[in-house]
């Protein structure tokens, strides 16, 4: 017999809204229209129900990286950000060795096909040395198409995004094959012009790594790939809002100008997300977490933001809280616009019938306190 499970009295946040004192019914693994009389039911008055994130940039969790080719470890990446409401997530590589690389892509496949992530990112090698942030300078090259594809290749059909910098030689011609492919080409840790960077959107790119992040600043004679990245709405534009990567004024310009439909929110979190602080490593280089902030230690970028210790509960907290958005704002930049892009919005990203049963539940303060992934208690609320 398929348990059924009943939520009630929460506000709900559907595609159409919030519903006060709604209703969500699993069945199984799937969310349904209605339940019979008898169903348990769970009295979530005064909570949220807000459908699972979806994170389409994160490195690494749990004192645990997805560059270490240990699927093990991959794994626990993969549970700490499920206990923080992330129940959809593309694994993002580093910079690193081409063969290095392809031995991670296979093992990410691997847990991609088992159902554990929605797919790989390549974060590099393909991107400016001039704006590599927490990327290890030696290991970067011009992004030649066969490099490139091989690096696809190596995903078996599960190589969902890559950054890349368009600028460099090959950058456009790995733009359209990358597009052909159906493979998201992202525009990021770049040096582009905004004339470059328009002719890479026209080439097919459609995603801005963490916008304004490893990129030129908007000037005003020289407007650079942040304007061009926010003024086409072909491009979803990521924002890191975790307090340190961006300042509040900057995230409301990006909402101004890219409307809500268009920003995805991501953690680029690396090990230490949900740690301590500390020593870790991201890929070939190690880091140091201080006050929940990670730079690297040592070598020619040392002080280098690294990435982020960032959960995607503490992202939606802090908009709803700090930045004011509206709270369908949030919802659809850490669920139903990845979810879009990702091209697994038939199953994820909101709350409807027929979709998978990933949903999380906050209190009247925005506090995780629920999660369920595919009709299971991950995280389970202490109310009934």
């Amino acid at each position: 017999m398929v348990e059924r499970t009943v939520l009630d009295g929460a506000r709900v946040v559907l595609p159409t809204g919030v519903v006060e004192h709604g209703r969500v019914t699993v069945e199984g693994t799937r969310v349904v229209a209605d339940a019979a009389e008898e169903t348990p039911t769970w009295d979530l008055t005064g909570h949220w129900i807000v459908p699972g994130f979806v994170d389409m940039h994160v490195h690494g969790g749990g004192g645990a990286s997805f560059s270490s080719g240990d699927p093990e470890e991959a794994l626990t990446a993969v549970r700490a950000h499920r206990a923080h409401g992330t129940t959809t997530m593309v694994a993002s590589t580093v910079t690193g060795d081409l063969d290095d690389l392809a031995r991670q892509a296979a093992v990410l496949a691997e847990l991609t096909q088992q159902g554990d992530l929605a797919g790989v990112h390549f974060e590099g090698p393909f991107i400016s040395p001039h704006r590599c942030g927490a990327h290890q300078p030696e290991l970067l090259r011009d992004p030649d198409p066969a490099d490139v594809r091989k690096l696809v290749d190596a995903a078996h059909g599960t190589a969902r995004m890559m950054t890349l910098a368009p600028e460099l030689p090959g950058g456009l011609e790995s733009v359209r094959m990358l597009a052909d492919l159906g493979v998201v080409a992202a525009v990021g840790h770049t040096d582009s012009t905004y004339e470059a960077t328009l002719d890479a959107i026209e080439a097919g790119a459609t995603v801005a790594t963490h916008l304004f992040n490893a990129m030129p600043t908007l000037l005003h004679r020289a407007p650079g790939p942040i304007a061009a990245l926010l003024e086409d709405e072909r491009v979803t534009v990521e924002l890191i809002n975790d307090g340190t990567h961006l300042h509040p004024a900057v995230l409301e310009l990006a909402f101004a100008r890219a409307g809500a439909d268009r920003v995805a929110f991501v953690t680029d979190a690396m090990g230490a997300a949900g740690m301590s602080d500390g020593m870790y490593a991201l890929g070939p280089m190690r880091v140091e977490v201080k006050d929940a902030v990670a730079r690297i230690a040592d070598g020619p970028t040392a002080g280098s933001i690294a990435g982020s210790t960032l959960t995607l509960d503490t992202a939606f907290r802090r908009a709803v809280t700090v930045d004011r958005l509206p709270v369908e704002d949030a919802v659809a930049a850490l669920s139903a616009n990845p979810a879009r892009l990702l091209g697994v919005a038939d199953r994820v990203g909101s709350l409807e019938p027929g979709k998978d049963a990933d949903l999380v539940v906050l209190d009247g303060a925005f506090e995780l306190v629920g999660v369920m992934r595919k009709g299971e208690w991950l995280v389970r609320p202490e109310v009934r």
